[in-house]
């Protein structure tokens, strides 16, 4: 038989406890002796808290977690629509010295996967010509770079180079 009896006050943090263990070997007589043991877990009211502590704690580092995603989402799509906007306004400089009398104005074409290019050409004089060119992520998927979705915007002068 094991009778259990709590005593406080030896080690903070650990619960310890006495155990009475009887003995009963062939010799038929019963003799008993203390055995000291310590439980080394927490009790549930510590869990408790602890898990509501922490609970308590990770709820603002999730937010910061979550708006830094949507910053670096941010920052990855105006990067890549500097990217296409740069490489279309060269492809647009490139095409220009052969052929500089057609019109390179775009209302919205998809440029790579769901980035939209617009571009707006306008004629200055004779031999010089303003290219607009915006570049965005198309949220909404309708083919057209709202005021909302731009994220980049070039702006040049092109001159013929001969004539």
């Amino acid at each position: 038989m094991i009778g259990i009896v709590k005593r406080s006050g030896i080690r903070k943090g650990f619960t310890p406890l006495e155990m009475k263990v009887s003995n009963s070997y062939s010799t038929g007589l019963e003799s008993s002796h203390k055995c000291r043991k310590f439980l080394t877990g927490f009790t549930l009211v510590e869990v408790l808290v602890a898990s509501m502590l922490l609970t308590a704690a990770m709820v603002p580092i999730l937010r910061a977690l979550t708006g830094a995603h949507t910053m670096d989402v941010k920052i990855e799509r105006r990067m890549r629509s500097l990217t296409l906007a740069d490489a279309k306004l060269e492809d647009i400089k490139g095409r220009s010295i052969y052929n500089y009398s057609s019109d390179f104005n775009d209302s919205g074409s998809y440029v790579e996967g769901l980035y939209v290019c617009k571009v707006v050409d306008t004629a200055v004089s004779g031999d010089l010509r303003t290219i607009l060119l915006s570049v965005g992520y198309d949220e909404n998927s309708n083919g057209q770079l709202d005021s909302s979705e731009i994220q980049v915007t070039l702006k040049t002068l092109l001159a013929q180079r001969w004539l």
